[in-house]
């Protein structure tokens, strides 16, 4: 029997293990904020010690530990990193009055499918890296190269505990190419992604009485008309780099079908959502303080030394207003057509029978951080089905492909290597 027959049939006889790792994984409830993933971390090492697979806790901050794993194989080769990350999105006191229809931490299995938060972002894919390193595991005497597994705990903030702590402390991390299992849709890989800037503005003025509107300005009405002029960021027109305009224009329907209709479109502009607005005590009082929250996306080949000059000058015709930058993670690619781009598709067309188109990502995720340091990154999972929404699921038959197509590629990577 082949290594690669062995690992199919390996996967094969242990679904029922597979799919109560998930469902228990998203029972350990790990939303971020409050940000705690102890219980969901300890449901990975738990498991990986019964599974004997070498491992250790990272925790620069003690209640959200990393796990980091790693192992050489018999003969040396190139080293491939699995990312996944444990926490999740929050969910309200009351979920059912945001449309959820299940109980978001009871991994309920209903209509074939697996509900729950974190379902698909991203429990399903970090379950995916973990047997893939588990199985992988099990050949190490026969594999090329190295492995590494890194289950982070501070995705949803952007990694100051995670992904990015990592990359700055753990040299081990990095590794020749980094696999991850974001939810993506079985249809795409995503080599790139756009780039979020936070920014935060903060309206003040004397306020007064309701029925005093000569007295003083109102901070919301300024804060609206203010939201009006941002709104001309959409409106702006980039080039995309050069190696990068034949990918995208192939990728249009693909991104249409993972991420919704007008996707294709989106991927190439800035995009602008004001996430929170905040203002006004009282309906008959002129708001003294209003603050808004925007969330600028920037498409590949756009920085915010493009954005921030136009900002700017939208801000200083507002002297009551200031602006603060709140976070910031440039836009990021690697190859479109890379190795393990072919990889991918080779495997998921002998399982599926096609080939996922490779694109650019409307959100983010921690495979940014392989790409600034120009290590190729790339991101196949389950399709994004309630994603910080209601009703977060995944079906069975996605996971169990999810696991197959990250096994069976990693084990390609690496025995094509040294």
């Amino acid at each position: 029997m082949t290594d690669r027959a062995q690992l199919l049939e390996w996967i094969n006889a242990e679904q029922d293990a597979m799919l109560a790792f998930f469902q228990d994984f998203v029972r350990a409830k790990s939303p971020n904020p409050p940000g705690d993933t102890t219980n969901a971390v300890a449901h990975i090492t738990t498991f990986l010690e019964h599974q004997g697979a070498p491992f250790r806790l990272v925790a620069p901050e003690p209640a959200m530990p990393n796990v980091v794993g790693t192992f050489e194989g018999h003969r040396p080769g190139r080293h491939l990193v699995l990312n996944g990350h444990v926490d999740v999105f929050p969910v309200s006191e009351n979920p059912a009055d945001d449309g959820w229809t299940t109980d978001p931490w009871a991994a309920e299995l209903r209509d074939g499918k697996i509900y729950g938060r974190g379902a698909a972002d991203m429990k399903c894919g970090t379950s995916a890296s973990i047997w893939t390193y588990v199985l992988l595991h099990r050949l190490k005497d026969r594999l090329k190269g190295t492995l590494t597994l890194t289950c982070v705990s501070d995705e949803e903030t952007f990694g100051p505990w995670g992904a990015r702590w990592l990359m700055e402390h753990e040299p081990e991390v990095r590794g020749d190419c980094c696999l991850n299992g974001e939810p993506s849709s079985p249809y795409s890989i995503r080599y790139g992604e756009k780039g979020p800037l936070w920014l935060k503005f903060t309206i003040r003025t004397s306020g007064a009485h309701g029925a005093y509107t000569h007295a003083t300005k109102s901070a919301t009405r300024i804060a609206s008309r203010m939201i009006h002029d941002l709104e001309s960021l959409e409106d702006m027109h980039f080039d995309l780099p050069h190696n990068l305009q034949k990918a995208q224009s192939d990728a249009m329907a693909a991104c249409d079908k993972a991420m919704g209709i007008g996707a294709g479109e989106t991927v190439s502009r800035v995009t602008l959502n004001i996430g929170t607005i905040q203002g006004g005590l009282k309906t008959n009082m002129i708001p003294g303080e209003c603050a808004f929250e925007a969330d600028i996306r920037l498409p590949v080949g756009v920085t915010r030394e493009h954005i921030l000059p136009i900002v700017n000058d939208i801000t200083a015709t507002y002297p009551e207003a200031v602006m603060e930058e709140v976070n910031y993670s440039a836009p990021s690619y690697c190859d479109p057509y890379g190795e393990m781009v072919e990889i991918i598709q080779n495997n998921v067309e002998s399982l599926r029978g096609f080939r996922p188109t490779p694109v650019v990502s409307l959100g983010g995720t921690d495979t940014r951080l392989w790409r600034y340091e120009n290590i190729p990154a790339y991101v196949y999972g389950p399709a994004p089905t309630g994603m910080g929404s209601s009703d977060e699921n995944v079906p069975v038959d996605d996971f169990f492909h999810t696991v197959r197509t990250h096994v069976l590629s990693a084990y390609d990577y690496l025995m094509a290597s040294g």
